[in-house]
């Protein structure tokens, strides 16, 4: 999350039993004058509380796409894949939070504005801005799919509604996503401090376990039956376009395991902040196993006819006892989980717009009228985007190849390379100028193939 106007030092944590937890866009104010302009009170969040709010920041829709990802990488690859940048991406967090210590800065347009000024912070905030209403897109996206169908690869997916009550106008993909937008999320997105969301956290958590559990259940009752094949272990390559292709997934797994924007809320909020390591080292191992036995199962049950958004393929006959059912509960606890997700994301989003449009304003929470409208003005765009967008892919390349790289490897490896305290050791800075090395070929590589497979698409090409 970036920090809006006054950039002040952290408050001194103290080993009495009440925190005071301003809005990061507040200077430190007596506990009296916070009272006044409606902050919170309370004992500091907890180890689980915030593993789940990163958990959840970190596993929204990008699992849905990561099962198309194994078929372009094959599994075997794909899996190292994703190992690999889990643990770059713990690498970049940590770069982020010593910078932060050093400077005392309690949030991420806090720490580049500390390494490069005032344009250091502006980039932050669009990026999280570009990132984070693409990923929220996503979420409209998958869940117009699940609950009310999709046309993908020439064919027509049934939603969950369309298969219980057949077409109807109320369950056309515009009027479901209005109701979920007007019941759901916009009731989420009124909570004012990140920690009042860590139930909903765990119930998102909780959802996509339920929903891991039942796609491991069919996957292996399949795999005993005998009608599962085994997915390739490697990509096939056999030309040059074809290994082109493979830099394509790479937005993706970014996308997958960006939540810095959130990691200094989080730890703003700890009890302890000794613990934010810890935190960040479980969240990410979570998520990652998570990653690996979605894609893994994913794989096994559709193979190479798997969808860019894998819940569209849970409408078919899985050919097993009450698959139909199993079918929805595999979309439903999924839709139900990103659902719960959204205002984690929605959160820093918000904070950012406010910092880029009203930079001289008070803090956010303390304007009622400033909270509502933007937060009013940021539902209605995401929700125009996912009437409009028509593929989760498109999105992801778009925000992963651009902002998503940006926050997770580029702004971290930039600050640790600009090491304005001296504190950066010779490892850090090589580990950085990989970071950006790798991050800039293969999502230029990425946008040039996608653009290339577009061009050709449409006849431009031969």
């Amino acid at each position: 999350m970036t920090m809006v106007g006054n950039m002040n030092p952290k408050k001194e944590r103290k080993s009495k039993k009440v925190k005071q937890i301003p809005d990061e866009n507040a200077p430190l104010l007596p506990t009296k004058k916070q009272d006044e302009l409606g902050f919170d009170e309370f004992e500091g969040a907890s180890f689980s509380g915030a593993v789940f709010n990163l958990s959840t920041t970190i596993v929204g829709a990008g699992i849905m796409a990561l099962p198309a990802t194994m078929k372009v990488l094959g599994l075997g690859f794909g899996v190292v894949m994703i190992v690999f940048m889990a643990l770059l991406s713990e690498r970049s967090i940590d770069m982020l939070l010593k910078f932060s210590r050093a400077g005392k800065s309690t949030s991420y347009g806090g720490v580049m504005e500390d390494a490069f000024g005032k344009g250091g912070r502006i980039l932050v905030q669009v990026s999280v801005m570009v990132n984070n209403i693409g990923v929220l897109i996503v979420y409209m996206i998958i869940i117009g799919d699940v609950l009310s169908g999709t046309s993908a690869s020439g064919m027509h997916h049934a939603g969950v509604l369309e298969g219980w009550f057949g077409s109807q106008w109320w369950n056309g993909r515009l009027i479901v996503l209005m109701i979920t937008t007007l019941c759901v999320f916009a009731p989420l997105a009124c909570f004012k401090r990140i920690d009042s969301l860590s139930y909903t956290s765990a119930l998102s958590v909780g959802l996509a376990v339920v929903f891991l559990v039942i796609m491991a259940g069919i996957a292996v009752i399949k795999l005993l039956s005998g009608t599962v094949m085994m997915p390739r272990l490697l990509p096939n390559i056999t030309d040059l376009n074809s290994f082109m292709n493979l830099f394509t997934v790479v937005p993706v797994l970014v996308t997958a395991f960006i939540c810095h924007y959130n990691v200094h809320s989080i730890d703003n909020e700890l009890e302890d902040s000794t613990q934010i390591k810890g935190v960040v080292r479980t969240a990410l191992t979570l998520c990652s196993s998570v990653y690996v036995m979605t894609s893994l199962f994913g794989i096994f049950l559709f193979g190479d006819g798997t969808l860019d958004d894998v819940l569209a393929n849970f409408d078919t006959d899985l050919g097993i006892p009450y698959g139909a059912v199993l079918n929805d509960a595999v979309r439903v606890s999924y839709a139900a989980h990103l659902m719960l997700v959204f205002p984690i994301v929605f959160y820093p989003l918000r904070l950012n717009i406010d910092g880029l449009c009203f930079p001289s304003s008070g803090p956010l929470v303390s304007d009622n009228k400033r909270f509502a409208f933007i937060t009013v003005v940021l539902i209605c765009l995401i929700f125009l985007g996912a009437t409009f967008i028509p593929s989760i892919w498109d999105a992801f390349q778009f925000t992963g190849a651009t902002a998503a790289v940006c926050l997770g490897f580029i702004f971290p490896a930039s600050i640790t390379l600009r090491d304005r305290y001296g504190i950066a050791t010779t490892k850090e800075k090589s580990l950085a100028v990989m970071m950006i090395v790798l991050a800039v070929f293969s999502n230029v590589v990425a946008i040039y193939s996608d653009a290339y497979a577009l061009f050709k698409k449409n006849g431009v090409s031969q």
